[in-house]
């Protein structure tokens, strides 16, 4: 035997390990606050949306209201702004693909009842 160890766990490799597993723990602390800020940031945006699709809802619900249209008009923006509200409030929670759909079936019937005008 030439008295060398079979392995290399000298002070210097032990160092490197530690320097590369330190590494290796602060990308991975990285990557999951960019995660957390995604999906911070999907939430406000799915929540912003539809709050703003809501009022937009109301304000064409009750202008329709107001001048001679059929009633099934009004209704349909209401009805739409509802189900954006409903969006809404799923996108504040974290169901954020929920909401996407949300907001696209609410524009849709806000669309249809745009149409019998």
């Amino acid at each position: 035997m030439s008295g060398r160890p079979d392995s290399d766990t000298g002070p210097e490799t032990a160092d490197s390990e530690a320097a590369a597993e330190k590494d290796a723990s602060h990308a991975l602390l990285d990557e999951s606050d960019d995660l957390l800020e995604d999906a911070r940031r999907a939430r406000w945006t799915a929540a912003g949306t539809g709050a703003a699709l809501t009022l937009a809802g109301l304000a064409a619900a009750l202008l329709r209201l107001i001048r001679s249209a059929p009633a099934l008009v009004p209704a349909a923006y209401a009805g739409g702004a509802a189900v954006c509200a409903a969006a809404a409030v799923l996108g504040s929670r974290g169901r954020t693909r929920r909401a996407l759909w949300l907001l696209i079936a609410g524009v849709m019937v806000m669309a249809l009842g745009d149409q019998f005008d």
